[in-house]
């Protein structure tokens, strides 16, 4: 039966045909099976029916030959029974049996004993965190959502003290997602210490296990109340009400050890038997297909007693080998995911000294866990010399060798939830990089290249970006658990006290909400890996625009022409010494890995403009723009150039205002006394008069009692001190200040 282009379905005598059917009229829907598969009908209860008068009804009929009332609504369909055909038969009947399960729910979820409590510290006041200014295309969808939640009951208008603020995060298909913003609620929530399952111990229990099925549940969060007393501390305002959730909202830092709890409960009896749960995944295993049939049939008998709803799209079902918690399991065993070590493997071969050095610097970070790590480097270390790099073939069979050991030693560790993890991370100029560790010993490698525009983001947004892409990547070893991030941006460390104003810093920091981490501050230097794998990241991007104005054979022949830049590029040329930090690359001359430039090169002006004036360039500060263009070119006196050149900008003067704030008022105190305080100032530029030319003033501030005294220029502190103590000491005695 095709239903999903229907725009009108008759009444009774299409009702008749379809032989037994099911309305839930409550909940607008009306469900019947045709063909052998059962459907649904989803009402809209956003629609509304306008409502006329008997007058004008009655007009309407006396102008009309005839009149029908006719009530017409469009409904699309949905099947309730999921494709199973890629699904063993006897799997099958379990899923058809359960069928319902695999819906969206369409009620609040029942009170249960582990409802999400939010207990505060003692003597907490309530959290009021004033609301964020939003855009008027935002409103809009806050109000939409707003009022989705209330027609599905997720949340109920509110009048208590409590007030979060919303966020809005624009996702990849342009809609919108809405967010409560509680890091200050989550500051004074007492922590939930509910114990965290140890994947080490999980894994081990699989021990003979030859079938496996993953279970997903369907927006978990939402299928847990919030207890009745602490609905009104989830409040969050918007710019037109003020609402509270039913149900546990994303974000809260409680929610994790909330959501284990209750699998633990409603799983007890086959936790370690035939069940692992981690939070939200529901690992069923057994030993053969009959067994796992029973398992999987008890686990959503469960599920179903719970109400607790499955999301069929991530859900695996009677496979001999599947990926769960980042570990491959099998009948032989569990393994760690092979793409963990594929930033080393995928490295390409160095072409300068700088790569090189991030090669090492990758590998060596690492080389207390290869055998003869010195010997196979050593063909590369001497590259680094001050005799010059000249790669060979040695060098090739050298970087093939470590690859090699990287991946055959077991490098890698299994993560140990009973200890803290560490996240080093960092971000260049052109991707961001990271690594997860514990105890010193790397557990997974990160990398990312960045878009075009992403390159053009401040030291800090990059930094905040690779914190956060690399929280996501390995959520489910940092979920719930506390862990350390390390970071080469000082001002990070204060990331849980900011105020986040700026709508591209709120998209990142709201992604962080709900894990529970301590930022410290990691020198550049010290942080090799991450580093290095930040400089190669994975080139899985392609750029969509790509600005080239750059003319690099004229700027070759400017450099050659310079009377500064030429001796330096000979001398590279011809291997003989050069000044530090300069570098050839593709006969082009370097200077810390920066394309150099003359400083009176003919293109030096549309630089300046394309990296300023530009849509890419914004009209940014000189701060900004001298951060765009050193990323990349060098020229001598570029400081100075693009100071001069931002200050000049005829848009930036006549647009922009200065931004600094004004200054205080003095915070002296008030004199209670005569010629306590004093104030003094001189009068210059006077005509002469008897040799006199200046004036010495001293007022009294409380009686504003004055003296002049006259000055003959040159004068000294030594004689203003002495005409101080003749005419101001001897008649009012020291003043206070």
């Amino acid at each position: 039966m095709s239903l999903p282009n229907s725009d009108v379905l008759l009444g009774m005598q299409w009702l008749y045909s379809l032989g037994v059917t099911t309305a839930d009229w409550p909940n607008l829907t009306l469900t019947f099976t045709s063909e052998g598969k059962d459907y649904s009908i989803q009402g809209d209860p956003n629609l509304h029916r306008a409502l006329i008068s008997c007058r004008s009804l009655q007009r309407s009929y006396e102008k009309a030959v005839g009149c029908f009332l006719i009530e017409l609504y469009q409904f699309s369909t949905t099947s309730e029974t999921p494709d199973l055909s890629s699904i063993d038969p006897s799997i099958q009947s379990v899923l058809l049996s359960f069928s319902a399960l695999f819906q969206a729910p369409t009620a609040l979820p029942p009170p249960r004993a582990f409802d999400h409590a939010i207990v505060l510290q003692e003597g907490t006041d309530p959290v009021r965190v004033r609301p964020y200014r939003y855009p008027h295309i935002q409103k809009e969808e806050i109000e939409k959502m707003v009022s989705e939640m209330l027609q599905a009951c997720l949340i109920q208008p509110s009048c208590n003290p409590f007030s979060n603020p919303v966020l809005l995060v624009k996702k990849k298909d342009g809609s919108w997602r809405f967010c409560v913003d509680y890091r200050a609620l989550n500051k004074v929530t007492v922590p939930d210490r509910f114990p965290i399952p140890n994947i080490d111990e999980l894994l081990d229990e699989l021990h003979g296990a030859t079938v496996f099925s993953k279970l997903d549940l369907r927006s978990g969060y939402h299928q847990i109340r919030v207890r009745p007393q602490d609905v009104p501390k989830t409040a969050f305002r918007t710019h037109e009400g003020h609402y509270e959730f039913l149900v546990m909202p994303f974000g809260l830092s409680n929610a994790p050890a909330t959501f284990q709890a209750l699998m633990n409960s409603i799983f007890k009896g086959l936790l370690r038997k035939s069940v692992l749960v981690f939070f939200d995944d529901i690992l069923v295993f057994s030993r053969s297909l009959p067994e796992h049939v029973e398992h999987l049939s008890q686990v959503l008998s469960i599920l179903s007693d719970h109400s607790l709803f499955v999301n069929f799209k991530k859900c695996c079902f009677a496979q001999l080998q599947l990926d769960y918690l980042g570990h491959i399991i099998s009948a032989q065993g569990v393994m760690a995911d092979p793409g963990k070590v594929q930033a080393m493997v995928d490295w390409p071969t160095p072409s300068n000294p700088k790569e090189l050095r991030g090669f090492l610097g990758l590998t060596g970070y690492y080389r207390r866990f290869v055998r003869n790590y010195g010997k196979l480097a050593a063909p590369l270390t001497q590259l680094l010399r001050k005799d010059g790099f000249s790669w060979s073939s040695e060098a090739t069979a050298a970087v093939q060798a470590l690859k090699q050991a990287m991946v055959d030693v077991p490098v890698l560790g299994l993560p140990d939830f009973s200890a803290t993890f560490v996240l080093e991370t960092d971000a260049s100029g052109v991707g961001v990089g990271a690594v997860l560790s514990q105890h010193d010993r790397p557990i997974a490698f990160f990398s990312q290249a960045l878009s075009p525009r992403a390159r053009l983001r401040s030291a800090y947004e990059r930094e905040l970006m690779a914190i956060v892409l690399a929280v996501q990547k390995w959520r489910h070893y940092l979920l719930g658990r506390k862990f350390v991030v390390r970071s080469d941006q000082r001002s990070l460390k204060y990331l849980s006290e900011q105020r986040v104003i700026a709508p591209e810093y709120q998209r990142w920091v709201l992604k962080l909400l709900g894990y529970q981490f301590e930022i410290h501050y990691k020198p550049g230097p010290s942080n090799t890996a991450a580093d290095a794998l930040s400089r190669f990241p994975c080139m899985d991007l392609q750029s969509l625009t790509t600005i080239s104005f750059l003319d690099v054979d004229l700027l070759h022949s400017e450099v050659l022409r310079d009377p500064f830049l030429c001796p330096i590029l000979h001398a590279l040329q011809q291997g003989t010494d050069a000044p530090p930090g300069w570098s050839l690359f593709r006969d082009h001359l370097r200077y810390d890995d920066r394309m150099v430039i003359s400083a009176t090169s003919s293109l030096k002006g549309q630089i300046l403009s394309e990296f300023h004036a530009s849509p890419i360039g914004g009209h940014g500060g000189f701060l900004k723009t001298f951060k765009r263009i050193s990323a990349e070119l060098f020229w001598v006196g570029m400081k100075k150039d693009i100071k001069d050149f931002v200050a000049t900008c005829d848009i930036c003067q006549r647009h922009k205002y200065e931004t600094l704030a004004p200054a205080s008022a003095p915070t002296t105190r008030s004199p209670y006394a005569i010629w306590e305080h004093i104030s003094m100032d001189f009068i210059e530029g006077l005509p002469r008069s008897s040799g006199w030319n200046a004036i010495l003033v001293v007022v009294d501030r409380f009686s504003k009692y004055s003296h002049f005294l006259p000055l003959k220029h040159p004068f000294s502190a030594k004689s203003v001190a002495s005409i101080f103590l003749h005419e101001i000491v001897r008649l009012h005695g020291f003043p206070q200040a």
